[in-house]
C-alpha cells in the first residue's frame, strides 16, 4: 500500500479550509473498514487516505508546525499500514469499566495470538502483532496488527482465545473496501 509522503500534508491552517470535506471523504471511508468482533473488539482498518486523514487531524489537534514533528507524525501513522498484499490495522479493545477493563487486559494478554483473518478458502490467517503495544503485565487496549494476505479477500474475521470467541463474516460493502485496499 502506498505511504503518506510529506507533500501529500499541508499545514494546519490550509487543511482547516476544507476540512469538513476532507473530514466527511475520510468517515466515509472508515466506515466499512471498521468491523466489530464480539462486544469488545474494533477492527479499523487504514488505507493511505484514512491514514492521510489521521495525520492532519493530529497536526491540527497539536498544532505542528516543526518539520521534523510533520515527518515523525508521517513516519509514525505510515507504520499502521500494510505493505503488498497485506492489510494494516487498529484493533480496539474496548471495555468501558476501568476495574473489568484492567482485569481483562491482564488475563488477556495473549489474545492477539488468538486474532484471525478468514480467506475465501477458508483457511485463518494470523496477523503479525507490534511488540510494543504488550507489557509484561498487560496487554494495551490499542493493538497494531497486520495481515498476510497474499492470494485472496478475507470473508470473516475473529477471535479463538478461550474467554473471547467470537466470528464476524464481513459484509460486502467490507470485502469490497478491503479488496480494494489489497490491491492499491
Amino acid at each position: 500500500m502506498k505511504k503518506v509522503l510529506r507533500s501529500d500534508i499541508v499545514d494546519y491552517q490550509t487543511y482547516n479550509q476544507t476540512r469538513d470535506s476532507i473530514r466527511s471523504a475520510a468517515l466515509r471511508l472508515k466506515e466499512p473498514r471498521r468491523i466489530h468482533v464480539g462486544p469488545h473488539l474494533t477492527f479499523l482498518f487504514e488505507n493511505t487516505e484514512t491514514i492521510r486523514y489521521q495525520i492532519q487531524e493530529m497536526m491540527r489537534t497539536e498544532q505542528i508546525v516543526r518539520e521534523a514533528d510533520i515527518l515523525h507524525e508521517i513516519e509514525t501513522y505510515n507504520e499502521v499500514l500494510g505493505d503488498s498484499k497485506e492489510l494494516g490495522c487498529t484493533l480496539l479493545i474496548e471495555i468501558e469499566n476501568p476495574i473489568d477493563r484492567d482485569l481483562k487486559l491482564t488475563k488477556w494478554r495473549d489474545l492477539p495470538k488468538h486474532l484471525y483473518m478468514v480467506n475465501k478458502e477458508g483457511v485463518k490467517i494470523r496477523p503479525s502483532v507490534d511488540s510494543r503495544q504488550s507489557g509484561d503485565r498487560r496487554l494495551s487496549s490499542v493493538q497494531y496488527l497486520k495481515f498476510q494476505l497474499p492470494a485472496s479477500t478475507p470473508v470473516a474475521l475473529g477471535c479463538d482465545f478461550s474467554e473471547y470467541q467470537y466470528e464476524t463474516p464481513l459484509s460486502g460493502d467490507q470485502k469490497q473496501a478491503l479488496a480494494a485496499d489489497l490491491s492499491s
